[in-house]
């Protein structure tokens, strides 16, 4: 299926705005809206989100499971309190072994870790039960970090979850509609490449720089 041309986002800061602008008919009730970035691009475009709602920031800490060679390809996700996802359907084709995915899993359980305690420090776990949650990150692929911080938010009994993105792969889309309440993406381009493609800067985020916004938007 052929899609329209998109332009580029300029960077995280442009497409949050953006994103910010799609987003505010759809929460007239601001009443226990809270805004969760995945780390790490998607805090700078959550927090323009959160900005622009007037609705407190946090964050939701994920780590990316790399295929091993092409680490930039998500072949799952984990997430803090042992909830994971894995594609079952890229692993065998891939034909990546139990033995692959546990060294994967096991390197990117101390990332996790190191994230949970650069990025949260003293601040308490994140509470989400009851709360109406605008996840947010800068792009989505295969939705595999996504899809484990669903888990996370549906375990803590939010009230409501749309997933909000400046750009998302036209096939993912379809899958995210049947798993959040809402889902908003201001590009759903097919071919989709790669979120990087989709801006003019997409350099990487900085943990500094994560550690900044969430300070603001706290």
């Amino acid at each position: 299926m052929k899609k329209p041309p998109y332009p580029k986002f300029e960077n995280r800061r442009e497409a949050g705005i953006l994103l910010a602008q799609k987003l505010k008919p759809m929460v007239q009730d601001g009443n226990g809206l809270l805004v969760i970035g995945l780390p790490r691009g998607g805090v700078p475009v959550a927090c323009e989100v959160a900005q622009a709602l007037d609705a407190p920031l946090d964050i939701l800490v994920v780590s990316k499971l790399g295929i091993p060679g092409h680490e930039e390809t998500a072949m799952g996700a984990i997430a803090s309190g042992g909830f994971r996802t894995l594609d079952a359907k890229l692993i065998c084709k891939a034909g990546i072994s139990d033995r692959a995915i546990h060294r994967v899993i096991k390197r990117e359980r101390r990332e996790l870790k190191r994230r949970e305690s650069v990025y949260r420090g003293d601040c308490p776990p994140l509470v989400v039960r009851g709360r109406k949650v605008i996840l947010v990150d800068d792009g989505i692929a295969t939705g595999s970090t996504v899809l484990v911080a669903l888990k996370v938010l549906r375990e803590g009994n939010v009230s409501k979850v749309i997933i909000a993105t400046p750009v998302c792969a036209f096939s993912t889309f379809g899958v995210l509609q049947h798993k959040a309440d809402a889902v908003v993406s201001l590009m759903v381009p097919d071919p989709f490449h790669a979120v990087g493609a989709w801006y003019v800067d997409f350099s990487a985020t900085q943990d500094e720089e994560v550690c900044q916004l969430l300070e603001l938007g706290r």
